[in-house]
């Protein structure tokens, strides 16, 4: 190439990397304002995951004051509260979709006091949320979609300058397309009867996990509810780097913000609720016994995955990013069951089975989906059910109990 075409040819590279540069935003919330900041105006609609806010508690408990009424005014004992924890996984969403369906076949699958979803996870958390009328749309998604209508490759120097190497808008688009107003408004019409749907997201500003209350913002009635609700779906499933930050306004100090948030697993892969609930210590003192049964839904295989790792930069990261993921989501199944077992809430694991063994062609395969939905399915949907498992693996109830149990005082004496 002559000097005078490689001139042009880099000018005209950087002219487009400068025309594609990232976004400008608005300013981050401020540390000393980040307590006070509110979507919507709105601060009971969300919370830290481990500080939980008292408008949000408050919010909480008036749910659950309203199933209380509603189960008051039926004969009868006190009904089982059934919770559904969705975890992350991309593609591997397909295995808990497939669960669920099958277990619609089965016969008994319950309708579930709160669902919780992470990044994949709370893309299903929706259609498990309002029950079995929309597993045709769950199954649609999770056995059809292919990577061009999540995301569409950014030209290499729009993705280094950008905020990400691939664009989001047809995951937007799809998302509009099948959460619209009447699924919100049924969303809402769940949520006055005591049933509590929650997302988690990153808030990247302030590296600190969040929790939204899917339901109260539905049943709000703020103009911008709807896109809120495709913003933190969206903003649960952005794996970063990969997929843009949804940014989202706030408003703190009488002042307007944006947040950045991004997927919900970089912090959590699931949950069910933040430990610092304290649910039996809560209800005790509230006189709402009930039985508890929480189903978790973890949308990977738990055993290690033997793989060639090339000698060279790239593999080598991403290994050692999945092999993070792997001990992050094991962890927190270890963390659920003990905050459970404290919690005397009766604890059902599912995960993908070390038999499954296909791969894919590209990262939302819908040969390799449709065929991990088959799996899930025909666990879920096999007489008696699918075989849930009471304890993470490697460690038995035995082992967790007496972790939890104080130890017996010793005599000085005997030392």
């Amino acid at each position: 190439m002559n000097p005078r075409r490689r001139w042009i040819v880099g000018a005209g590279a950087l002219l487009f990397a400068i025309g594609c540069s990232a976004p400008p935003r608005m300013d981050a919330v401020p540390p000393e304002f980040q307590n006070a900041a509110a979507a919507l105006g709105e601060p009971a609609i969300r919370t830290w995951d481990i500080e939980l806010n008292e408008p949000f508690k408050q919010e909480l408990i008036r749910a659950a004051a309203r199933a209380r009424a509603l189960f008051d005014s039926e004969p009868g004992p006190t009904p089982t509260a059934y919770y559904l924890a969705l975890s992350g996984g991309g593609s591997d969403g397909a295995f808990g979709a497939g669960l669920l369906c099958g277990w619609t076949v089965e016969g008994s699958r319950p309708e579930f006091a709160v669902v919780t979803g992470v990044s994949t996870g709370a893309l299903i958390a929706p259609f498990a949320f309002l029950g079995p009328h929309h597993d045709d749309k769950l199954r649609q998604v999770y056995t059809t979609v292919s990577t061009r209508q999540i995301a569409t490759q950014r030209f290499i120097l729009a993705g280094l300058t950008s905020d990400a190497i691939m664009n989001s808008a047809p995951l937007r688009r799809l998302l509009e397309e099948i959460v619209d107003e009447a699924m919100m408004h049924e969303i809402a019409e769940q949520y006055e009867r005591g049933r509590v749907l929650a997302v988690a997201t990153t808030n990247f500003d302030a590296d600190r996990a969040v929790i939204w209350n899917i339901g109260a913002i539905a049943a709000s009635e703020h103009p911008d509810a709807l896109r809120l609700i495709h913003d933190v779906l969206m903003a649960s499933a952005a794996i970063p780097a990969a997929f843009p930050p949804v940014m989202i306004r706030v408003e703190a100090d009488g002042r307007a913000f944006e947040e950045m948030h991004l997927d919900g697993g970089t912090k959590s892969q699931v949950f069910v609720y933040p430990p610092s609930l304290e649910l039996r210590a809560k209800s005790e003192a509230r006189g709402f016994e009930r039985r508890r049964v929480a189903f978790v839904i973890r949308n990977a295989r738990l055993d290690p995955e033997w793989a060639n790792v090339p000698r060279r930069t790239i593999p080598i990261a991403r290994r050692a990013i999945s092999s993070l993921i792997h001990a992050n989501g094991v962890g927190d199944l270890f963390r659920i069951y003990l905050t459970t077992l404290r919690d005397n809430v009766e604890f059902n694991l599912a995960y993908i089975p070390g038999t499954f063994t296909a791969t894919r062609n590209e990262e939302f395969d819908p040969v390799y989906m449709a065929q991990l939905f088959d799996v899930g399915f025909q666990m879920g949907s096999a007489p008696g059910g699918y075989p849930w498992a009471p304890s993470p693996p490697g460690w038995a109830e035995a082992d967790a109990a007496r972790t939890i149990e104080s130890p017996p005082p010793v005599d000085p004496q005997t030392r």
